[in-house]
């Protein structure tokens, strides 16, 4: 029963029928419904969840007038029509798809607009009650340390810690729109192995997260926190609506932790079972030359050598040593505090602690491929790619190892950098 004024509401009704739009503009609409609110165009939020839901419900259940039954059996989409020969399917998290033709059947829907829908739905396998998701593809990678450690560079008592205990950490990647289902598989997942001590969850690949996934998330976290495991996210950023969701039911969990980079969520985690299991991480150590990978098996007259053809360089926090694009004149041996190599666009190669070199590649190029920042206080030998070659032709053995060793160490690199694409994609 219409309690309002009958001639008010027939005029509300008359007026949105009488909106002048096209077969894209209605396939528009429909995708922003699909689209969580979002105009896929313009990129404008223009609807709540809440809107949205009830909308689609509707859709569902009348939106095709006498019709809706028949429609969801054979389509399956959420759509509505109108007597203009229009028609309005939203598929969530899918597509929008818009229809005009005027011809009407006994329904009052446009006839070759449900033909077309029909073929498309059947093509496409694009029934609601149809889905093929599985939530084994939220996760797109599970290891631990011993797979797949952090770019930064260790001293061998580190290293010896932590491969005594790689299942420590572990790093589980995740993918998609993470939702009930898939939250509720990594749960699973994360019981049906021993319980570790710290757990980076990294978001980056994450296109969207559900409420409801959020909340669950969060109530894994502190399932985990009540074990005394400590949770790490990385790959999301604090001003996102993600992080903003996931805070709203993970206030209060004092063992949250949060990185945007996975790799600095790794050697954070590293470094807290170095210490927790004896070790020390000296920042301050001073190296000597004999202990350069790059430099192994040279005898200490040759180190000598080596020594006195450089100069002891002192760097400040944050300070720039070398430059991508700039010619590779110099190579370094860091003796110590900790430098940082990284592309022009931020993205972290390594984390060099004192006792490895670096630059050096200046061996194989003329200009420097990436930039690399004091991250504290460091200092380095620096010495003359020139006078280095002149070294070289003098010692020939000498240099024959240099370069063996050079090797040696790019060797272990394409094996970590293998190893890290097999985790990627071997399920």
């Amino acid at each position: 029963m219409i309690r309002d004024d009958v001639g008010a509401v027939l005029e509300v009704y008359f007026r949105q029928c009488s909106v002048l739009v096209t077969a894209r503009d209605i396939a528009v609409m429909a995708a922003t419904l699909a689209n969580r609110g979002t105009n896929p165009v313009t990129g404008e939020h223009v609807m709540t969840p809440y809107a949205i839901s009830r909308t689609l419900s509707v859709m569902t259940s009348s939106g095709m007038y006498d019709y809706a039954g028949e429609w969801i059996y054979r389509v399956g989409i959420p759509a509505k029509s109108g007597v203009g020969g229009g028609i309005l399917a939203a598929l969530p998290a899918r597509l929008g798809l818009g229809s005009y033709s005027p011809r009407l059947d006994k329904h009052g829907n446009s006839v070759r607009g449900i033909k077309v829908c029909e073929t498309l739905s059947s093509h496409y396998d694009l029934h609601m009650l149809n889905r093929s998701d599985d939530a084994r593809n939220s996760i797109i990678a599970d290891y631990d340390i011993g797979k797949s450690p952090s770019r930064r560079s260790r001293r061998p008592h580190e290293r010896k810690i932590l491969a005594a205990h790689r299942q420590a950490v572990r790093i589980i990647e995740l993918v998609g729109t993470l939702t009930f289902s898939g939250i509720d598989y990594v749960s699973r997942q994360l019981a049906a192995k021993p319980r570790p001590q710290f757990v980076i969850f990294d978001l980056h690949r994450v296109a969207a997260m559900t409420r409801a996934g959020a909340r669950l998330l969060a109530e894994e976290f502190r399932e985990l926190a009540r074990l005394h495991v400590t949770v790490i996210l990385s790959g999301i950023k604090r001003s996102s609506a993600d992080w903003k969701m996931i805070k709203e039911w993970a206030g209060g969990i004092s063992n949250l932790r949060d990185f945007y980079l996975l790799d600095a969520a790794i050697e954070w985690a590293e470094d807290q079972v170095v210490y927790r299991h004896g070790g020390a991480i000296d920042f301050h150590e001073i190296t000597e030359l004999s202990e350069q990978p790059l430099l192994a098996g040279l005898t200490s007259e040759e180190l000598a050598g080596l020594a006195a053809l450089g100069a002891i360089r002192s760097y400040r926090p944050g300070e720039k040593i070398v430059a991508a694009g700039e010619p590779a004149v110099s190579l370094f041996f860091l003796k110590s505090g900790v430098v940082h190599v990284t592309l022009p666009d931020g993205v972290r190669l390594a984390t060099l602690a004192a006792g490895m070199a670096f630059g050096e590649m200046a061996l194989l190029e003329t200009h420097r491929s990436a930039d690399v920042l004091a991250d504290l206080s460091a200092t380095a030998l620096e010495v003359p790619l020139r006078a280095f070659e002149r070294f070289r032709d003098q010692h020939p053995r000498t240099g024959e190892r240099i370069m063996r060793n050079l090797a040696q160490l790019l060797a272990d690199r394409l094996i970590v950098a293998n190893t890290k694409v097999d985790l990627l994609t071997t399920k």
